[in-house]
C-alpha cells in the first residue's frame, strides 16, 4: 500500500494567538490528514528550531491525542495545559477508532489499539476498549506501551495478539514524526520516491497531472509539502540556499486563480489532498 506523508511548518499556528484557536486549526489538519488517507504527518522548523520549539510540540502533543483512540487517551496523556481545549478537537471516526465497547462483540481477527496494563505468567494484559483486559499469550511487553493487536479469541477469555499495522487492510491512522531538520534538508536526507511542493506560483496541476499520476504509479511513498503562513514554500527554502525546483520533483499550484491574496495551510491542505484524491485515486 502506497504512504503518504504530508510536511506542514511548525508556524502553521503562528497566525492564531489563543490556544483555543490553534487547537481548533491543529484538529482540522488532523481530521483532513484522517480524510485522505495520511500515513504521516511531518512538523519541520522553518525558522530557528529554538523559537519555535514549544509551537512544534504543540501540534504534535494535539495531532497525537487526536489519532489516539478515545478508549486509550486517559492512559496515553496527562492532564496538561496544551491540552485544555482538546474537548473541541473533532473526532476521526477511522476504522482504528470504533464505537463498540462490548467483548462480546469483538470478532476474531479483527484488529485493535491497545495499552499494555500488566505483565503476568500467561504474557500481557492489555487494554482494548472493551470491559475487560485482552490476554496476549507468551508476550514480553512494556507496560504503557501503545500496540496494535488481531483478536484471536472473542469470547470469555478474551485473546489477543500482536500485530503489525501495515498488515491491516484498514486506513490506520497516521504518525507524527517532528523533524529537527529545516525542510531542504529533510527532503535531501530522507527517501522519499516522489515529493510535491505546494505553491501559487508552481504549475497548475492541470497541466502536469499526467505525469505526475505516472510517477505515482511507479512508487511506494509520497510527500506533499505545505508552507506557512507568513511565508511560502520557495521563500522557505530560498533561507537555506536551495531552490524548491532542485529538491522536489513537482511544484503545483492546485488552487489557480485563487480568490484570496493568501491560502491558509490548513485551507491548501484540504484543496491539494482533495485534487490529488481525485486525479490518483486509480492509483492510490
Amino acid at each position: 500500500m502506497k504512504e503518504l506523508s504530508i510536511a506542514i511548518p511548525a508556524s502553521v499556528v503562528s497566525d492564531t494567538p489563543h490556544l483555543r484557536e490553534k487547537t481548533s486549526k491543529v484538529g482540522l489538519i488532523g481530521r483532513t490528514a484522517a480524510i485522505f488517507r495520511v500515513g504521516e504527518i511531518i512538523i519541520y522548523p522553518d525558522g530557528p528550531l529554538e523559537k519555535l520549539a514549544d509551537e512544534m510540540n504543540l501540534i504534535a502533543t494535539l495531532l497525537a491525542y487526536i489519532e489516539t483512540p478515545q478508549y486509550l487517551r486517559k492512559r496515553l496523556f496527562k492532564l496538561e495545559p496544551q491540552l485544555q481545549y482538546a474537548g473541541i478537537l473533532p473526532p476521526l471516526r477511522t476504522p482504528h477508532h470504533p464505537l463498540d465497547r462490548r467483548s462480546r462483540d469483538l470478532k476474531v481477527g479483527e484488529y485493535r489499539e491497545g495499552v499494555v496494563l500488566s505483565r503476568i505468567k500467561e504474557g500481557a494484559l492489555i487494554d482494548i476498549g472493551v470491559e475487560k483486559p485482552a490476554l496476549a499469550r507468551n508476550a514480553q511487553l512494556v507496560v504503557g506501551k501503545r500496540v496494535t493487536v488481531r483478536i484471536v479469541n472473542g469470547g470469555e477469555h478474551l485473546e489477543a495478539e500482536l500485530a503489525n499495522r501495515d498488515e491491516v487492510w484498514a486506513y490506520w491512522g497516521y504518525r507524527v514524526t517532528v523533524e529537527e531538520r529545516s525542510l531542504g534538508r529533510m527532503l535531501k536526507a530522507r527517501d522519499f520516491r516522489l515529493t510535491i511542493g505546494t505553491s501559487k506560483y508552481g504549475v497548475p496541476f492541470a497541466q502536469i497531472a499526467g505525469r505526475i499520476a505516472e510517477k505515482w504509479g511507479q512508487v511506494d511513498n509520497v510527500l506533499v509539502a505545505f508552507g506557512a503562513p507568513a511565508a511560502g514554500l520557495n521563500e522557505i527554502v530560498a533561507q537555506e540556499g536551495f531552490s524548491l525546483d532542485d529538491i522536489v520533483d513537482f511544484v503545483v499550484n492546485t488552487i489557480p486563480m485563487q480568490g484570496t491574496e493568501t491560502v491558509r495551510t490548513e485551507e491548501a491542505l484540504i484543496a491539494s489532498l482533495a485534487v490529488l484524491n481525485v486525479a490518483l485515486v486509480d492509483e492510490h
